[in-house]
């Protein structure tokens, strides 16, 4: 490379205690046993110095852009057991699915909880939710403003035909954290017009579920705008889905997801010109700093890599100016021997032109490129959460290759052959399909941890896009097991994942006359050539899964990350830990 970089391979220890991390949870136990009050302070990363996002970078950053210190709000939880008639509060909000909805022959509510509600309104409820056409569909909502009662406003919101998933409650909390900034209001609850047929396990996972996505549904990224709304909302009351010690427990993992989720989501929309590889390895250094207890940080540069012989990673990263970093957080838990050692490796580039073959013509997205390193947010984020989990009985490896996909004299050309750690050799026939190169070298060096089971995110096809849509990330792998693990994980998360072929017999297509492949077939099959790529570099003896994460891990509508994998991922390491 013709740029000089600096050494920062180092194993972090224990950072000092006074160091605080930016999302902390406070546990208060109300006097009332019917009642229980968590409170959840949501802050983006750069709130304080010494907090993620902030302080890293030059002072002479591309534009001069530095991401704003943004205050933190603090949300009360509190899960009680009285009736809605009896709350008292800014807004009340409502999950309702059509089948709650339906009324008599006198117009009056069939479900108990929406009948005694209409009563105490004067049968507003009903006459608004008939005006409005209101039937409980997803995504209908309706507002009741209400001066002098109780309740300042009730909100009914649309679960669909029924409402049986994390992705559902979730929905809910998004949505009436969205009411909430809305409307700005301070105090809130939130009811299930029928939560009776609910099992205590079911109640334990909607009241979470709610409760993360409330937190979710409030988050705005404000760091870089010149002026901010600062949301209005302290405490939610989630009403009729039980209390005591495990929904606390629950609560408890849901505030540190939550928190990871918004920490993946601000290194997404972090444009490349702020987050560069080496800001990206500081903010993993950061977690391993911050979590000393439970993890030691690797950072490896250019010259450690080539020792390594990571040619196809350095290879993408030889035309920027911009050094590559390659990450490596090792996780061991804090009491007793790992049963199962686990491997999370993570896409890095943190900008993506394409290279020679430059992202060109309408719908290439070159500008959205910033996102293309969603696969290290997603593995980042998860180690976030661990570190505030600490699971016991796993061993977790989190791997990076970091760098940027760019155009100069220095830059891969259409036609090299590059050569990967485990000695096979690449003809790159397009590069811009980068990523799977730096994976390459990042599967290589996990197998080299004695791991077990595998799994790597990555924007990698827009192929994928095209197959399953932008909601729905696609995985590949040859382990049924795996498979079975990582779909159940994702049940818990409400994250959507399909599992694809691995088919063989297309691997003809990405064979090479001069080297042992290239990294590129045609676009037929492209997702699955793509993974198939992918398993020439994973020991035999490894279970591995690719996740094709390019269309979840952007919302176009919001034109925002999404924090995509986190949760799955997190869920996954702690299944592996019981």
């Amino acid at each position: 490379m013709a740029t000089i970089v600096v050494s920062l391979a180092t194993t972090l220890v224990a950072a000092s205690s006074s160091r605080s991390f930016s999302s902390s949870l406070f546990f208060t136990r109300l006097r009332s046993s019917t009642a229980l009050r968590v409170s959840f302070a949501v802050s983006p990363f750069c709130s304080r110095r010494d907090r993620f996002m902030a302080h890293t970078l030059a002072p002479d950053t591309l534009g001069l852009t530095l991401p704003a210190n943004v205050e933190a709000p603090k949300i009360s939880f509190a899960a009680k057991e009285i009736d809605v008639t009896e709350w008292k509060g800014d807004m009340l909000a409502v999950g309702v699915t059509e089948k709650d909805m339906s009324k008599d022959d006198n117009s009056k509510f069939e479900n108990s909880l929406l009948r005694k509600l209409d009563s105490q309104l004067g049968g507003l409820l009903a006459e608004v939710s008939s005006e409005e056409d209101f039937t409980g569909k997803t995504g209908q909502s309706t507002v009741l403003r209400l001066p002098g009662l109780g309740s300042k406003r009730v909100v009914l919101i649309g679960l669909g035909q029924a409402a049986s998933t994390t992705a559902a409650f979730r929905g809910l909390g998004e949505a009436v954290g969205a009411a909430a900034k809305a409307a700005q209001a301070s105090d809130v609850a939130v009811a299930l017009a029928s939560s009776e047929g609910l099992s205590a396990e079911s109640k334990l996972y909607t009241a979470t579920a709610i409760a993360s996505g409330t937190v979710l549904g409030l988050y705005e990224d404000n760091r870089y705008r010149s002026e901010s709304k600062k949301p209005a909302l302290k405490s939610v009351d989630i009403l009729g889905l039980g209390t005591g010690p495990d929904l606390e427990k629950k609560l408890k993992q849901a505030e540190d997801v939550s928190s990871a989720v918004i920490f993946g989501r601000e290194l997404v929309n972090s444009p490349a010109n702020v987050l560069t590889p080496a800001v990206l390895a500081e903010e993993a250094s950061k977690i391993a700093s911050l979590y000393g207890d439970v993890f030691s940080a690797t950072i490896l540069n250019a010259e450690q890599c080539k020792e390594l012989k990571m040619g196809s990673y350095l290879g993408v990263a030889a035309a920027s100016a911009n050094p590559p970093h390659f990450i490596h957080l090792h996780y061991t838990p804090p009491s007793g021997p790992a049963k199962v050692k686990l491997a999370l490796v993570g896409k890095g580039l943190t900008f993506d032109s394409g290279g020679y073959n430059i992202k060109t013509g309408p719908g290439c997205s070159i500008e959205l490129m910033k996102f293309d390193m969603g696969g290290s947010a997603a593995v980042l984020g998860a180690a976030k959460a661990i570190g505030l989990i600490k699971p016991p009985g796993v061993e977790v490896h989190f791997i990076v290759a970091a760098c940027e996909n760019m155009i100069s004299g220095t830059g891969m050309r259409p036609g090299d052959i590059v050569t990967a750690s485990n000695g096979k050799t690449i003809e790159v026939n397009n590069t811009d399909a980068e990523g799977r190169l730096t994976l390459a070298d990042a599967l290589v060096y996990a197998c080299n941890q004695g791991v077990e089971k595998i799994v790597d995110l990555a924007t990698l096809t827009g192929a994928c896009v095209v197959a399953l849509g932008p909601s729905i990330a696609g995985i590949f792998t040859p382990s049924d097991d795996l498979a079975k693990e990582v779909l159940a994980a994702s049940e818990v998360s409400g994250e959507k994942l399909w599992r694809m072929p691995l088919e063989e017999g297309y691997w003809e297509s990405m064979k090479s006359g001069v080297a042992d492949m290239v990294n590129t077939g045609g676009r037929p099959g492209g997702a699955i050539t793509a993974a198939l790529f992918l398993k020439q570099f994973v020991d035999e003896k490894v279970q591995w899964m690719h996740i094709d994460m390019a269309g979840p891990v952007w919302n176009d509508k919001k034109r925002s990350a999404t924090g995509f994998g986190i949760s799955t991922l997190v869920e996954w390491v702690l299944k592996n830990s019981s």
